[in-house]
């Protein structure tokens, strides 16, 4: 594979830009899921659910990428490994507006892997870094990569280090690092997020070796004293699946991260400030359901927490269903103070 001539990188991405974030995760942070998470946080930054060049290219463009004008800043995630096609698809999702595009190197499925793509590539990073190269010549926004540490037998230190160098040639502007191995043969995806250790202090150095190149760490972070801890090493932090479970803990990133008060001030406020989106989509025909699948794990730690859940669970996906049907499952919950989400000292 030939070197990516090394590119002067104009810094488009500052590190407040991704200082918390919330993770590409498929069949969760789709454009329903991001405007609700936009309620909570003017400040968080947002990605799409991977999706692959092929499906950019041919696929119906508005219901994979299409997006409300509300979620800025907002990433989308591209699957590929093909230059051209990656150039095609970046052209394509610059037209509709993202504020970055992402290339996945991180995802470690069948699917992916017979793709050529996701995770496996964290093995060709010169091609990795011709595919960054390449988007960065097509396109005016900032190209980034999420990864790995490594898969299966490889060094992390050695793999990780020779991805930078790669994608710092081709002019990348930031790099996130999920803080485990892949394993490519023997586990699953999901075990795939769970089973690898974690490895924080590897991230660590990264930053402390590329101290120009904004990097975000992700992986098994579930609270705000955590984000803090790890913005004394490195730029940003990518929350997953607890900005998904526990969403109000996006309440917190304005004021804790930016100095800033939120757009609301509970999760009670952040349903009303969502209903005009949930009417204006019941209105284009959406289900009630595709939107309320999103908040189910609102109110946790509240009394009425589990008949909230329930409630939006029998009746949300009924035809019929409006948002009547969520404010009736809001009313199961008490609104005495709840356990505070934790924070920072």
């Amino acid at each position: 594979m030939r070197s990516v001539p090394r590119r002067e990188r104009k810094k488009l991405l500052s590190p407040k830009d991704i200082a918390l974030s919330v993770a590409p995760m498929m069949e969760w942070t789709d454009r329903f899921c991001r405007s609700f998470h936009r309620t909570m946080s003017r400040r968080a930054r947002l990605y799409t659910e991977m999706v692959t060049t092929g499906a950019v290219i041919h696929g119906p463009r508005e219901r994979l990428l299409g997006f409300d004008d509300a979620e800025h800043p907002v990433a989308v995630q591209l699957g590929g490994s093909d230059p051209a096609e990656l150039v095609k698809a970046a052209r394509i999702c610059a037209d509709f507006g993202y504020d970055e595009i992402n290339l996945n190197v991180g995802c470690p499925s069948d699917r992916v892997q017979n793709g050529r793509f996701g995770a496996c590539l964290m093995l060709e990073p010169a091609l990795v870094g011709e595919c960054v190269a390449a988007m960065k010549g097509a396109v005016s926004l900032p190209i980034t990569v999420k990864c790995r540490i490594g898969v299966d037998e490889q060094d992390t230190e050695e793999a990780l280090n020779r991805l930078t160098e790669c994608v710092v040639a081709a002019g990348c502007d930031a790099l996130t690092v999920h803080a485990r191995k892949a394993w490519l043969k023997g586990l699953s995806p999901k075990e795939n997020r769970d089973i690898p250790p974690l490895d924080y202090t590897r991230v660590y150095r990264l930053k402390q070796n590329n101290p120009n190149l904004p990097i975000a760490v992700n992986g098994g972070i579930r609270t705000m004293a955590e984000v803090h801890e790890h913005l004394k090493h490195v730029d940003g932090v990518m929350l997953g699946r607890i900005a998904y479970q526990e969403p109000e803990i996006l309440l917190a990133v304005d004021r804790e991260l930016y100095g800033e008060d939120p757009p609301v001030a509970d999760a009670f406020e952040a349903i009303q400030a969502y209903e005009p989106y949930i009417a204006a989509r019941l209105e284009e025909g959406q289900r009630l359901h595709n939107m309320t699948r999103h908040m189910l794990g609102l109110f946790t730690g509240r009394p009425g927490a589990r008949a909230y859940r329930r409630h939006l669970a029998t009746e949300a996906t009924k035809p019929d269903a409006g948002l009547e049907t969520l404010r009736e499952a809001v009313a199961q919950v008490s609104r005495l103070a709840r356990e505070p989400i934790e924070t920072a000292a």
